[in-house]
């Protein structure tokens, strides 16, 4: 398991400093529901996910466009912070699998 610190900031300008685990499998990020609170994320949408087992799971999700920013899953209680690929990749980075470190991303346009 791999783990890593990032800055997130809410539309107040409020931040918050979270351990996330680095999950090459998840598709999104999740912030876990304390932090979802002192930040003030509110929902924009609710979408239906499928997990691994194929059961529905109904998820509040906010989305925000521009520079640096990266949708977000907007974890429920008990749930831990996750980075997903979708951010990783916004951010120019792979995890390195042996190393368990971040590396550039060879961007590409196609």
């Amino acid at each position: 398991m791999t783990y890593t610190e990032g800055t997130l900031t809410g539309p107040t300008g409020n931040q918050g400093v979270l351990r996330f685990l680095v999950d090459s499998g998840a598709v999104y990020t999740r912030v876990a529901h304390n932090v979802r609170k002192a930040l003030d994320l509110t929902p924009k949408r609710t979408v239906t996910f499928s997990l691994a087992d194929g059961t529905p799971l109904r998820i509040s999700h906010r989305a925000s466009p521009g520079d640096g920013h990266t949708p977000v899953i907007l974890g429920e209680p008990g749930g831990e912070a996750l980075l997903g690929t979708v951010t990783l990749e916004e951010l120019g980075l792979v995890l390195h699998p042996f190393k368990r470190t971040f590396e550039p991303m060879r961007m590409l346009l196609a």
